[in-house]
């Protein structure tokens, strides 16, 4: 039957669509099935598929096939002209021209566009607007249509178009595996089902010279290391693509010669991660070495720093490269704070900054004193032609919070732009997780022996009562901490995922707000994993519906499989210099026009910020986050579930010991002991570096 689409429902990220249509005398109805990916509201579709009675949903259309159709009543081309889909018409403007054109409306558009500057309001600047809009979206059905083809999610094709325009098709029947790297979402399984239909033989040079590349993107991405051993590669590889081994390695000698990787004793580096790895190692050398530009003079001592507290000021006063670790509760922040007043009673110039938003807030809060982001102190966008950045950043002390969280490729951007004789002092909680992109900066660091380093371990009075620092300490050491705990430390045994869930749910929206009097928004819900019942995608979803639930006067636009709707907590997921925004910030969606495709987002503590529709997907809902993106921040409650769903693979020493310190009056763990043990008792993986080698055989 022949339908037009009213609402999206439900989107997932295989495409799989619940959407409310209207047609063919059905006034009003539910059609659901992965068939309908990709369809927008006021599309007119052609359905095939059969009625079904489903247990939970009641009276549908199982969707098996789904064809885009030109609409051809007056109201399904007004709805479609007034969903969005074309940008700069919005329903006044679609009323507008059906009211003109009627029936031949759409024809209008496509053959005789000159036409519409007959309608009141469109001048020549907005007619070449819907025109061009109007091209594109043609062609992203088109492609559509293509991808399905291939058994690749329709949800894809807007992305591919953005990126490659008309020649989309074309890259897609030629060289699909160009799709990795230049479109976001698009990783080697997806891009190799579409060769292979494409008809690029299994054993071809460049289908494996992709699968090789992909593996030690994974091992980068998901691992955080840096270069992969030839005989993990090949076999990695090899378990990929089902290939003879002595064909991957013809492949690795061909990558290696376009020096495309890097090999270097039993190593294989992506290229870009070994130029890092090499410019990290001089830089740091050269900061270590150089003569300080601090004039040292004597100084009142602060009576409040205990012995290793002193010592660490001592340490970063006279030495131009050195660390300071020590736990929650030990009195880091203090120990900087008395450092700084130091520093700037002698005269000198301090800069306070870390990874993230957040963490930079967080430390100014604690310190008293300013303090940025690493992406503020480099202070603008970098060459996107050169691998490092050497503006110079002018202070005669660096420090830097949350080190931990230091990639290779920020740790690197930040050595290079600091002038020889400053101080940088980096701080960190070592037994943190270690950062989302590759490489183990502090670990690697706190190996060589020659950097000057102190560690805090008394816990001052103020913390000593804390039953999260409690709980931390004992994580820490490999201890489950005291169950079920009280005073600010709890855990909640349930079993089903199902349960867990929805429990989560409740604390965070109900539970904790009115036992404690405060908001929901003062309770952050973290998660260990992104998938599954009780991953952040699905948690969200929930507390979106509960936090911000759908209603008349609140615009809503579905980007890909995310609903995204105005009061909506959002954060961006990726730095952006052009818009001054950075992974890790939160803010709130404050505004959506869908003819205008632009969403609003007022970021926490800054600017007003503007998306196009094509790029949200740089943004992700922040009702419930990963404890990855949660690193440098401090919640008042946290709500976090513990699931050992798909073996737990997530569930790590490190990894629950940041979630329980992301807590500052209480932390709520509901979920399964057994997942709460493997926990605190499995240990990470040791990330593939060779910076502590580099750094030792350069003389430090």
């Amino acid at each position: 039957m022949e339908a037009s689409v009213e609402q999206l429902v439900f989107v997932r990220d295989d495409a799989y669509t619940v959407a409310r249509m209207s047609g063919d005398g059905q006034p009003g109805f539910v059609a659901a099935g992965r068939a309908l990916g990709g369809v927008q509201p006021g599309e007119t579709v052609r359905l095939l598929g059969a009625w079904e009675e489903h247990p939970r949903h009641g009276r549908r259309f199982a969707v098996t096939g789904c064809e885009r159709v030109t609409p051809s009543t007056v109201r399904a081309i007004q709805l479609y002209l007034g969903s969005g889909l074309i940008r700069g018409i919005g329903p006044r403007l679609a009323q507008a021209i059906v009211g003109h054109f009627g029936e031949q409306s759409l024809t209008v558009i496509d053959a005789e566009p000159g036409r519409l500057r007959e309608v009141i309001n469109i001048g020549p600047v907005r007619q070449a607007q819907i025109v061009e809009a109007w091209r594109e979206q043609k062609a992203v059905a088109e492609l559509m249509v293509v991808l399905q083809g291939f058994g690749v999610s329709p949800l894809l094709a807007a992305k591919i178009y953005q990126v490659f325009g008309a020649e989309s098709g074309e890259v897609l029947a030629k060289d699909p595996y160009q799709l990795i790297d230049r479109v976001r979402g698009i990783a080697f399984a997806t891009a190799d089902r579409i060769a292979l239909r494409s008809g690029v033989p299994e054993s071809s040079p460049q289908r494996i010279q992709a699968a090789l590349l992909d593996r030690l993107d994974a091992a980068a991405s998901g691992g955080g290391h840096c270069f992969l051993s030839p005989t993990a590669l090949v076999t990695q590889t090899i378990d990929l693509i089902e290939q003879d081994e002595d064909l991957i390695r013809q492949g690795l000698d061909a990558l290696t010669a376009e020096r495309r990787v890097v090999r270097e004793a039993d190593a294989v580096y992506p290229k870009e991660l070994h130029s890092r790895e090499l410019r990290l190692t001089t830089e740091l050398a050269r900061l270590a070495r150089a003569r300080s530009t601090l004039t040292l003079r004597s100084y009142q001592e602060d009576e409040s720093l205990d012995d290793d507290q002193r010592a660490a000021v001592t340490m970063a006063l006279t030495s131009t490269l050195s660390i300071l670790t020590g736990g929650p509760g030990c009195g880091k922040s203090h120990t900087i704070k008395a450092l700084a007043a130091t520093v700037r009673a002698m005269g000198g110039a301090v800069t306070l900054c870390a990874p993230t938003g957040k963490a930079a807030k967080r430390l100014s809060e604690l310190a008293g004193l300013p303090a940025m982001t690493i992406h503020r102190v480099l202070s603008h966008e970098p060459d996107p032609d050169a691998l490092f950045d050497e503006t110079p950043v002018r202070a005669d002390l660096v420090v830097v919070d949350e080190v931990s969280m230091l990639d290779l490729g920020l740790a690197t951007r930040l050595a290079a732009a600091l002038p020889s004789g400053t101080h940088l002092l980096l701080v960190g909680d070592s037994d943190q997780l270690p950062s989302v992109g590759p490489g183990s900066v502090l670990a690697d660091l706190l190996a060589v022996e020659s950097i000057p380093r102190v560690r805090l371990t008394r816990v001052f009075r103020q913390a000593e009562g804390s039953a999260i620092i409690k709980a931390a300490h004992r994580i820490r050491a490999g201890d489950l901490p005291a169950l079920p705990g009280g005073g600010g430390f709890w855990f909640e045994e349930l079993d089903d995922p199902e349960a867990i869930a929805n429990r989560v749910v409740h604390l965070a929206t109900v539970a904790i707000p009115r036992k404690q009097q405060i908001t929901p928004a003062q309770v952050q819900v973290l998660s260990p994993m992104r998938k599954g019942t009780t991953g952040t995608a699905e948690l969200g979803r929930r507390l979106q519906e509960v936090r911000n639930p759908a209603a008349d006067d609140k615009p809503e636009h579905w980007s890909g499989a995310t609903l995204f709707r105005v009061g909506d907590r959002v954060m961006p997921i990726r730095n952006n210099y052009d818009k001054g925004v950075f992974n890790g910030e939160t803010g709130t969606l404050t505004r959506l026009v869908p003819e205008e495709r632009q969403a609003d987002v007022q970021i926490d503590d800054g600017d007003l910020v503007t998306y196009t529709f094509d790029e949200l997907d740089d943004l992700t809902h922040a009702y419930a986050i990963s404890v990855h993106r949660a690193q440098g921040s401090e919640y008042p409650f946290v709500v976090a579930p513990m699931v050992a769903e798909s073996g737990g693979i997530m569930l790590r020493r490190r990894l629950l010991y940041t979630l329980v310190t992301r807590a500052r009056s209480w932390v709520v763990l509901v979920g399964q002991r057994n997942a709460l043990d493997l926990a605190v008792h499995r240990l990470g993986h040791r990330r593939n570096t060779t910076l502590t080698a580099r750094l030792q055989a350069a003389g430090l």
